[in-house]
């Protein structure tokens, strides 16, 4: 008999998501314009040491003149890294993951000064049943993101996985509690594999990586991320622009025990009322949903062995590997993401990835079609995706 056979099976009742969907909700709206060092911050945070993002000298010598944002810098520019329409309705009892999003970018890039906000609609959902949780249900919310000028730079669509959580914790592996054991051998191999996915960013520079010389079939560079720790996955959430106090215009409509999230966890996250009161409550890391990714035992309380990162950098992750091939000329244009399993504590992500095809589309580009996979050290697969990429092509 398996474990989820050895407990009643649970219910999960969606039906009041139906009233919200298409419906736009509260925008999300920073207080203050981009920063550079919030730029800084996180490239630091998403181990992205491309020099166009955080060298103010080289950037200076760039297309464009200057620091710009990388493009997965937009999902910083929520309030819930892009979950939020994917996360309105009350499901009695449930908790909630990042299951996967998928982006369009239109071509205006931020930079330090630009003033974002993203206007959020709900879209759709759907229930399936899973052996993590039994009945679950896959959420959908588009996240569509303007600067000051009302350019549209990127459109998210969002996917929320969201369970019963006694279901989760009943489901919670029995073993697997303590990270991995990394020798000082180890440790250094890594930092080699690492330097070469770096090296590949320095070696392209300010150059051009032309759609001409692109090859079907060809593998892209691995690029290796870890041993994660809590440091790190700590390190990652205070990059995300709205857990600094005070830093975002809070949603009035937000209630978490509304939503469905148990006693346990429910907390005050993202409350304006609580943050001008004890913003320690509000910010994620400490109480609330958010924090099984840093204390262990919360991670086991809905369903996770020890500490594990967050969905969004691992969407992060996904688009930097993709715009650092195509270089500072180039630029992603649409990418899916599915996640299907998070980062854990202790353990490392490589990515790799292939050309699937080169075309030109309707608007004249010279796209490559790409994929990418992330899987940790023992080869389980954590993350999927396929994206279009632009490039330039030669002149003739």
């Amino acid at each position: 008999m398996s474990r989820r056979d050895s407990v009643s099976s649970p219910t999960l009742d969606c039906s009041d998501i139906d009233q919200y969907l298409g419906k736009p909700i509260q925008p999300a709206r920073m207080v203050e314009p981009i920063a550079n060092n919030d730029i800084r911050r996180w490239v630091q945070a998403m181990h992205y040491p491309n020099r166009l993002h955080y060298d103010a000298g080289y950037a200076a010598q760039s297309r464009w003149g200057g620091l710009v944002a990388p493009q997965s810098f937009a999902v910083t520019m929520d309030c819930g890294h892009g979950s939020a329409p994917a996360c309105v309705g009350g499901i009695p009892n449930s908790h909630l993951l990042f299951g996967g999003d998928e982006w369009w970018f239109y071509g205006p890039r931020m930079q330090g000064g630009d003033r974002i906000w993203n206007e959020r609609i709900p879209f759709d959902y759907t229930v399936k049943d899973t052996k993590f949780a039994g009945p679950t249900c896959f959420q959908r919310g588009d996240n569509f993101y303007y600067n000051q000028a009302g350019d549209l730079i990127c459109k998210q669509r969002s996917t929320t996985i969201r369970y019963n959580q006694e279901a989760g914790k009943d489901n919670a592996p029995t073993d697997g509690f303590d990270d991995p054991v990394w020798t000082d051998e180890d440790l250094e191999s890594l930092e080699a594999r690492k330097m070469e996915w770096i090296q590949m960013l320095h070696d392209l520079g300010h150059d051009r990586r032309w759609w001409d010389d692109v090859t079907i079939g060809a593998a892209l560079p691995e690029r290796v991320i870890g041993p994660h720790s809590i440091v790190s996955f700590t390190t990652e959430w205070r990059a995300y622009t709205f857990t600094q106090w005070g830093g975002t215009h809070r949603r009035t409509d937000l209630d978490m025990e509304a939503l469905g999230f148990v006693k346990e966890m429910a907390g005050h996250e993202n409350d304006p009322v609580m943050e001008a009161i004890n913003p320690e409550f509000t910010d994620g890391a400490y109480f609330g949903p958010s924090r099984g990714h840093l204390f262990p035992r919360w991670a086991r309380f809905i369903g996770m062995p020890r500490g594990y990162g967050y969905g969004a950098s691992m969407g992060a992750w996904i688009t930097d590997y993709f715009a650092g091939w195509a270089g500072e000329w180039g630029m992603v244009r649409h990418s899916a993401c599915n996640y299907r399993g998070p980062a854990l504590t202790g353990d490392i992500t490589v990515t790799t990835g292939t050309i699937l095809d080169k075309f030109v589309d309707e608007e004249g580009r010279h796209m490559v079609q790409v994929d990418c996979r992330l899987m940790n050290q023992a080869g389980v697969t954590l993350a999927t995706a396929k994206a279009e990429v632009e490039l330039p092509k030669k002149p003739a």
